[in-house]
């Protein structure tokens, strides 16, 4: 892995880290000024650390927010995490994909995939994975 894998790996692992404080805005030393995250699922965009916070912290929880993350995968300027998220009730999955400069998060898209059953009887050719 080069210097710029691991720095930009690192921003991603810190910006989760923040998150799992449940202080919202000390996101805000990972991300740049002109940092935007899109929802494509909602059709929405959050410009800047600031609504992203607000957002966040206006968020109805059943209590503290946990992040485990699953996996993240880094290239020289983007990453992608795989993050599992609970409030203790509600469980949840994020897949973001994340633009680094400058050591900063400046762009992140995230998709959170809600889980179904199996579209028809394929039991014969899976297994769960759980």
């Amino acid at each position: 892995m080069t210097d710029s894998f691991a720095a930009t790996s690192h921003v991603v692992h810190e910006f989760w880290r923040l998150m799992a404080t449940n202080d919202f805005h000390a996101t805000a030393s990972v991300l740049a000024a002109e940092f935007v995250l899109e929802w494509p699922q909602s059709n929405e965009r959050i410009r800047g650390a600031t609504n992203f916070a607000l957002l966040n912290t206006d968020y109805p929880a059943h209590g503290p927010w946990t992040f485990t993350i699953n996996r993240i995968v880094a290239g020289e300027r983007d990453a992608v995490s795989d993050v599992s998220i609970t409030d203790g009730v509600l469980q949840a999955r994020a897949i973001s994909f994340f633009t680094i400069a400058d050591g900063k998060i400046v762009r992140m898209v995230e998709f959170w995939p809600e889980p179904y059953e199996a579209p028809f009887d394929r039991k014969k050719y899976v297994e769960p994975l759980i």
